[in-house]
């Protein structure tokens, strides 16, 4: 006999009996869908937009200090340019040689519109970029004839000659130079084309205080505007203007007279120009007739700002705030469509469940691993995409990469997990992974490579992220175009030293200096650039040393080009004595194969060569001292390198120099004593990089993604794996 529940059974028992009806579960779960959808829609929707506006000003940041970047590389070749200048400041110097040298300093030079010299007595000698983009030269004297020129295999062609009275006395650069110290115009209108653009001008003054030249590299703002227009968000301008509120560049502004604001007929810019200018980088809200916006603002000061007359520029990137959480209500859009989906699917499985509910928790429970599945998936899917592979060894890889966001060529170090080995092992190549991204990190000299990020993906995979550089190896550089110059090696030894000394200083030592841990590159339009790799097994001059070392046959590592975690800690053509025997080390080791490396590039050679064995290599690097440089090296050899290099692979670390600071000292001193015929000068290192330019990147060959713990990166290196 069955049991039910009457009208007089208690509350709650009648509660739970309609809940538990066919009609109950009807009305009651899609109610309660409803409601849950709309909570979370609530809540979701607040998370996600203050997520995407932090997202949001960090893009934006990141675009203005790149742009910053950017228009700072174009203005900061005045500081390059103007000591060049400084030597053609001679009106006695041959008219052609002056000019065809102005037209060599142009060439290449983005952004830069004009070079001059004009001297008291009206002469005015200049280069300059013509509208339709050619380059001509001239020299116009006053009262007399302005002669143009075209230079052509390092002749002057002329091209006409005209009466001027052209005086540039009277020109406002001239003025502003003529108070004795170098400074930057405001915008004003060219003489020759009638742009608008800015310049950097410099006075040369006698000693008796009277001026005998003044200098100027010129900027015109519509090639700048030109240069600068890349924004990387969608309905973003970036703009350049001063504190004043003149418009310097803006993206597809032709400025041939000074931007004006109601020119443009933009409310951001309207707004932004209203802000006070603010002393570092900074993201500000800004609200407009036509709605809110995001801007950052970075100043442009650094060397710019060092002088009589400084720059007030300032960079903006400016983006509608709704094109920003466009992204925020697209989810909106979706969630709203999606709960009206579950509302409809909560009708049809409470009909469901009032007769199959087991099956309908078994379904649930399925889709709630697939959505944890696919969440997962997600999450395991990030902003790098791994374009080609740069080199390869026993553990690792070196990837050029792409951020997926931002569009940036990168570079990305890894060790897979699946090649580690046991646990332990795993534990030791993740700490020394770790290491030696912390100490890329802490490094900031410009010849040490810089880390931009560091994680482990979801697979166990290790990964860092580091600047990509343009060049080759020191090795690559001996064995494909020989032995270097002496002069050349002075100053890529004196490079390398900056970064061994901040290492040093840090209490950090390498102990794997070797040619192919020291890159030549190209930077900017900068050459012969050194920058020091693989912080791989660096250690800190407080840690115990390494136990000594037996040197048999079957210890020995059998690579002779890479770095080993074993016995041996270095490289054998390049390991210091004290390293072999497990003594105490100190910055001198370092020193040590520092100098290694200077053989290395002077007699295409190592030290000890290679073909000894490495049992005999080893045992030289302990017991035998070199021959002479000179005495084995075919080219030009100053008698100051030749010593220093000796005493930098002296076998007793106290008669090696002090630190590497005493090294760069010494080989300063040796570049400022070679003679003429004997240099190496900045033309012939670009001369030398222009015949010799490594081959670019190969095309995409293979792809794949990995997550990164940041979302901004520069990115990577060719660094030996």
């Amino acid at each position: 006999m069955g049991t039910s529940i009457g009208a007089g059974a208690p509350l709650p028992q009648r509660i739970a009996r309609a809940l538990a009806s066919p009609a109950g579960v009807l009305v009651t779960m899609p109610l309660l869908v409803a409601a849950v959808g709309v909570a979370i829609l609530l809540v979701g929707r607040d998370a996600t937009a203050t997520e995407a506006e932090d997202d949001a000003r960090a893009q934006l940041s990141e675009q203005a200090v790149h742009v910053q970047q950017d228009v700072a590389v174009a203005l900061d070749q005045a500081d390059w340019l103007l000591p060049r200048l400084r030597v053609l400041a001679d009106p006695a110097r041959p008219l052609d040689d002056t000019l065809v040298r102005l037209h060599d300093l142009l060439v290449g030079r983005p952004g830069v519109e004009y070079l001059s010299l004009s001297f008291p007595d009206g002469t005015f000698r200049g280069a300059y970029v013509t509208p339709d983009g050619t380059l001509e030269v001239q020299e116009s004297r006053l009262g007399s004839t302005a002669d143009r020129y075209r230079v052509t295999a390092d002749k002057l062609a002329p091209i006409d000659r005209k009466p001027t009275t052209y005086d540039p006395r009277e020109r406002g650069f001239y003025k502003l130079a003529a108070l004795g110290q170098r400074a930057w115009t405001d915008p004003y209108q060219f003489f020759n084309t009638a742009a608008m653009g800015v310049t950097c001008a410099e006075p040369i003054m006698s000693p008796d205080g009277t001026l005998r030249a003044v200098l100027t590299v010129d900027f015109q703002i519509d090639t700048l505007s030109r240069f600068i227009a890349r924004p990387a968000l969608d309905d973003a301008r970036t703009l350049v203007y001063t504190s004043r509120g003149t418009l310097l560049a803006y993206p597809g502004a032709t400025a041939r007279s000074a931007l004006r604001a109601d020119d443009l007929h933009d409310p951001a810019v309207d707004a932004l120009l209203e802000r006070a200018a603010p002393s570092q980088l900074a993201v500000t809200d800004l609200e407009t007739t036509d709605g809110a916006y995001l801007a950052a603002v970075a100043p442009i000061g650094g060397k710019r700002a060092s002088v009589a007359v400084p720059l007030d520029w300032l960079v903006a990137t400016v983006v509608p705030a709704r094109t920003l959480l466009a992204p925020t209500r697209a989810l909106e859009r979706r969630s709203i469509i999606a709960s009206a989906i579950a509302l409809a699917a909560a009708v049809v499985l409470a009909l469901a469940l009032a007769w199959n509910l087991v099956r309908l928790r078994r379904q649930l429970s399925t889709a709630r691993t697939a959505a944890r599945t696919a969440e997962a998936r997600a999450r395991a899917l990030g902003s790098y995409e791994l374009v080609h592979r740069l080199g390869a060894g026993g553990m690792g890889e070196v990837w050029r990469a792409e951020h997926t966001l931002l569009a940036r060529t990168a570079a990305i170090k890894l060790i897979r997990a699946d090649v580690i080995g046991d646990r332990d092992s795993q534990r030791e190549v993740q700490e020394r992974f770790r290491r030696e991204a912390q100490t890329l990190a802490s490094m900031r000299s410009r010849h040490t490579i810089a880390i931009y990020d560091y994680g482990v993906t979801t697979d166990g995979t290790l990964y860092y992220v580091m600047e990509l550089l343009d060049g080759l190896d020191l090795e690559v550089l001996v064995r494909d175009f020989g032995p270097v110059p002496a002069a050349r090696v002075v100053q890529l030894l004196a490079q390398a030293c900056a970064s061994l000394a901040e290492a040093h200083d840090a209490g950090l030592l390498h102990r794997d200096i070797k040619p192919q841990n020291l890159m030549a590159c190209r930077a900017a339009d900068e050459v012969d650039v050194i920058k020091l790799l693989d912080f791989g097994i660096v250690y800190s001059m407080h840690e115990k040393p390494a136990e000594p070392v037996v040197i048999d046959h079957d210890s020995l590592p059998e690579l002779s080009k890479l770095t080993h975690l074993g016995r041996i800690v270095g490289t054998p053509g390049f390991i210091a004595p004290e390293q072999l025997v497990g003594d105490p080390s100190d910055r001198r080791a370092d020193l040590y194969s520092l100098g290694c490396v200077a053989w290395w590039l002077l007699t295409g050679r190592e030290v000890f060569g290679r073909e000894l064995g490495e049992e005999v290599l080893l045992r030289r690097h302990l017991g035998v001292e070199p021959p002479s440089l000179r005495e084995v090296c075919s080219g030009w050899i100053p008698a100051e390198l030749d010593q220093l290099v000796a005493q930098l692979l002296d076998k007793d670390p106290d008669a090696r120099p002090a630190d590497a600071r005493v090294v760069a000292a010494r080989l300063r001193a040796i570049a400022d004593a070679i003679p003429p015929e004997h240099t190496w000068t900045q033309p012939d290192a670009e001369q030398w990089w222009r015949i010799h330019r490594p081959a670019p990147p190969s095309p995409r060959q293979s792809l794949r993604s990995i997550p990164s713990q940041e979302a901004g990166t520069r990115v990577v290196v060719v660094s030996r794996a």
